[in-house]
């Protein structure tokens, strides 16, 4: 009986310890507001369905594969599942991530944001991003209107 009692408390202060009301946060720099959410979003999960989260605050976190390298106002941060991404962008110089934070790992808050881009619009932000990673641009290729899910950030910590 004592054992039970036991088992019982050790499980209620672990289910206690789980459900804590603290913030998802580790060691790094915090850029922009600090990190205020607890429950993290998979990457993945808005991928998958991206209009299910329009508007809504998450918490995500992973590797920083890609950061703007003239105003440092976006990073892309890897998916948990492979070959996936998202871009978090936040207000031109309020926020200004370091580009000797790639590869870093990255806990990021913000609101899930929709883009309609013209294909136009499309074409003309292939070429800036290929002029900011210094590639060359094919100006012969035919884009198409899209849309474009990402995240508006509002706080970021960085790992050292």
């Amino acid at each position: 009986m004592k054992t039970m009692k036991n088992v019982a408390l050790a499980l209620l202060v672990f289910v206690l310890a789980a459900c804590s009301s603290e913030p998802a946060v580790f060691e790094g720099t915090t850029y922009g507001q600090p990190v205020s959410l607890t429950e993290r979003t998979d990457i993945s999960a808005i991928a998958h369905n991206p209009t299910e989260y329009l508007g809504k605050d998450v918490l995500v976190e992973g590797t920083i594969v890609e950061i703007c390298t003239s105003m440092g106002c976006w990073m892309d941060i890897a998916s948990d599942r492979e070959f996936e991404k998202i871009q978090i962008k936040v207000e031109d110089g309020v926020i200004v991530f370091p580009v000797s934070a790639k590869g870093r790992q990255a806990l990021v808050e913000g609101k899930v944001e929709e883009l309609d881009q013209t294909a136009d619009q499309a074409k003309a932000h292939a070429k800036e991003m290929a002029e900011e990673k210094g590639v060359a641009f094919d100006s012969t290729a035919v884009f198409e209107a899209t849309k474009i899910y990402r995240i508006r950030g509002v706080g970021a910590v960085i790992a050292e």
